[in-house]
């Protein structure tokens, strides 16, 4: 047995059709990095197990929807934020949390894409939604050396889009372009203040920095385009002028990840699992034990550290 996740089987969970799990595979993510460096208020109460995501076989359930053998993966619902999350080797959480694995998607493989990659399908979904389409023009991804870029890179172009890659390593530029990307572009001419209005660029954005960097991205988008925004690596603030928006008809779409309808989780891993090989997905993963999770999450916190980590718990 491979593990991943426990929210500790004291701690109550408030709904009857809760199960217990022993999960094969979790992550370190962004927001897990800033849990256990204490560089974000993350964490609601102490003690606390981080971990905002798992997959793994269901042992035991009081939820008529899962049955012993099913295999689910969570993302979210505040699980290493407020209950005890992914990062251990067993899990209690509400039925409702959780949604099965579609066939073709092994624990390892759905770790690998975790909440990053569910994150990043969520923002193309978004994107697609309003209207955007291959052939409208080129859509910039920034912090692409991170797990939601490196993915949201790959589900780009194998739609058929051409895709900007917005990073600040240039050494990490065959890396991208091996994702799909058509052209690299340091993210430097985004980091500080700009024009509230920039020449039209893109036609769409994924972007996961926020702070200047967002106001920039969306003062360079065509009219009538979009931008999704996901990630706040840079900071939480925005400061932007409302001129892309009135003058351009940009649409700004906030994703959250967190708590999205069971519908929308279902229909975001079908898709991932339907465009992503695991061939693919190998190339964008470190893997780590359980006991190497603290000292990584200094190193992503410092940007050290591109694509996905994966980690073992039960090393």
């Amino acid at each position: 047995m491979c593990a991943a996740s426990r929210l500790s089987e004291n701690e109550p969970v408030q709904n009857s059709r809760a199960f217990a799990t022993y999960p094969s595979s979790s992550a370190e993510n962004y927001k897990d990095g800033l849990a256990i460096t204490g560089k974000g208020p993350i964490v609601r109460s102490f003690p606390m197990v981080p971990g905002i995501d798992f997959a793994g076989t269901v042992s035991s359930s009081s939820d008529p929807a899962y049955s012993p053998g099913d295999r689910v993966v969570l993302n979210g619902w505040g699980v290493g934020e407020q209950h005890w999350g992914g990062l251990a080797q067993r899990a209690k959480v509400k039925g409702d949390w959780l949604i099965k694995l579609p066939t073709s998607v092994s624990a390892r493989r759905a770790m690998i894409i975790g909440t990053a990659g569910y994150t990043a399908m969520l923002s193309v979904m978004a994107l697609e939604k309003y209207g955007i389409r291959p052939g409208s023009g080129d859509v910039l991804v920034t912090g692409a050396g991170g797990g939601v870029g490196g993915i949201a890179i790959m589900l780009l172009h194998k739609l058929g889009f051409r895709v900007v890659a917005s990073t600040g390593r240039p050494e990490e530029e065959s890396y991208l372009k091996s994702l799909g990307a058509a052209e690299v572009v340091d993210r430097a001419q985004f980091s500080q203040p700009g024009k509230p209005l920039q020449k039209e660029r893109w036609i769409a954005a994924i972007d996961s920095v926020g702070s200047h960097t967002l106001a920039n991205v969306c003062a360079g988008t065509k009219s009538d385009g979009a931008v999704a925004a996901c990630g706040m690596a840079q900071g939480l603030d925005f400061p932007a002028s409302v001129a892309p928006f009135i003058l351009r008809g940009v649409a700004l779409f906030g994703i959250n990840s967190v708590t999205r309808p069971k519908s929308e989780r279902i229909e975001a891993w079908d898709r991932l699992a339907s465009l992503l090989t695991q061939a693919e997905l190998e190339a964008t993963i470190m893997e780590i034990g359980l006991n190497d999770v603290q000292s990584t999450a200094g190193r992503l916190m410092n940007g050290q550290i591109r694509g996905r980590i994966v980690v073992d718990v039960n090393r």
